[in-house]
């Protein structure tokens, strides 16, 4: 929900955001309703505290230690934490900021990051700091100031293509990409070769793909969210403290302050419909609710769905779709703890091209209170 400048600290500044109202529904619901959300990362949060917050009796289940998903940070015993690396939050991310304001309302558990260069292997350094937030003229400033995309490629570029990545319309736009990826939508476009590093490898990365399987329609939902769908600029906010400790750890508390009940450490082993309802078992036995909320990963919500009998069309369309997807490529964060503060050059992030298997680089003193400490 979006809510006018006026109201709110930290509002949206896109003069153009359009507030799209979801099916009114039911403000309380008026009998007794029982709901299971698997899983305790983003998705599972939202969804139980939309349902919680409308008088649903909702038990949540989490197999690790702490609410967060992929998102989450956990002690090491020392006073010092661990997390799965960087991540950032957009300011067009309304939704995710709505909901983050149940315990913040300010928005005081964000702090900006003034920039995010990125460097290829080449040496050469493209910065998103002094670029305009809004489009066309973001496009135009970081071309015109872009080392790695050259004014002579322009003229290659083929417009029609170019003109998909700002006339585009959800979903139905989308569906003329099926089945090409997104290095053969950058061929088609003529992309500058030293460019492609910024609009291939470094979406794909950030959403948890490698290169090679980025499919087009990503690429071009990403590119449009971020440089020409939105007036909120290429700038992002990140937690003040570990990601636990600034979002995820209040977050549980109003929900269990709602009547949720919230089960860490607790996986789903199975799931049946059984007359009307839904059964879920854990190690601590079986349970019956209305309905469920799957927010599970790839790989844990396609072993639920595998289990499920299979005597109607559609949970068997269900049970193909979720075979098809796959889990996102491993990767490994290095966390280092020196000795001194990181000379003050350094930018607090830097994305990273052509580096082998380096993605970024992250000064974690620099916003995160227990880093610091």
């Amino acid at each position: 929900m979006i809510r006018s400048s006026e109201s709110v600290p930290n509002a949206p500044r896109d003069p153009y955001a359009e507030r799209i109202l979801a099916h009114r529904g039911h403000d309380r619901v008026e009998a007794p309703r029982s709901v299971a959300v698997i899983g305790g990362g983003i998705a599972g949060i939202a969804a139980a505290t939309g349902l919680a917050e409308r008088g649903v009796d909702v038990t949540l289940y989490e197999s690790q230690p702490q609410l967060g998903g992929r998102v989450r940070s956990w002690p090491l015993g020392d006073g010092r934490n661990m997390s799965r690396g960087f991540h950032a939050f957009f300011r067009q991310y309304y939704n995710l900021r709505a909901l983050l304001r149940r315990t913040d309302p300010a928005l005081d558990r964000l702090t900006p990051v003034a920039d995010y260069p990125l460097q290829t292997a080449t040496g050469l350094t493209d910065s998103f700091e002094s670029i305009p937030r809004t489009p066309p003229l973001n496009l135009a400033a970081f071309v015109l100031n872009s080392p790695t995309f050259p004014l002579t490629g322009l003229a290659d570029v083929d417009l029609p293509s170019a003109f998909e990545l700002i006339d585009l319309h959800f979903p139905e736009s989308l569906e003329k990409y099926d089945d090409e990826s997104a290095a053969e939508f950058l061929d088609r476009l003529h992309f500058p070769d030293g460019a492609r590093h910024l609009a291939l490898e470094v979406f794909a990365r950030s959403f948890f793909a490698h290169p090679d399987d980025f499919a087009a329609r990503e690429l071009v939902t990403m590119f449009h969210t971020y440089f020409t769908g939105s007036a909120e600029g290429l700038l992002f906010d990140v937690p003040v403290d570990d990601f636990n400790t600034s979002l995820w750890d209040p977050l549980g508390e109003y929900l269990r302050a709602l009547g949720a009940s919230i089960n860490l450490e607790t996986p789903v082993d199975d799931l049946h419909p059984r007359d009307g309802a839904w059964q879920v078992t854990t190690s601590q036995g079986t349970s019956t609710f209305d309905a469920v909320v799957l927010a599970a990963d790839p790989r844990t919500s396609r072993e639920l769905i595998a289990g499920l009998d299979a005597d109607s069309a559609s949970v068997a369309h269900l049970q193909d779709r979720t075979a098809r997807r796959r889990n996102a490529p491993p990767f490994a964060i290095l966390r280092l703890w020196l000795s001194d503060t990181v000379n003050a050059d350094r930018p607090a992030f830097l994305g990273t091209s052509g580096y082998t298997v380096l993605d970024n680089i992250s000064v974690l003193e620099r916003f995160e209170a227990t880093a610091a400490e």
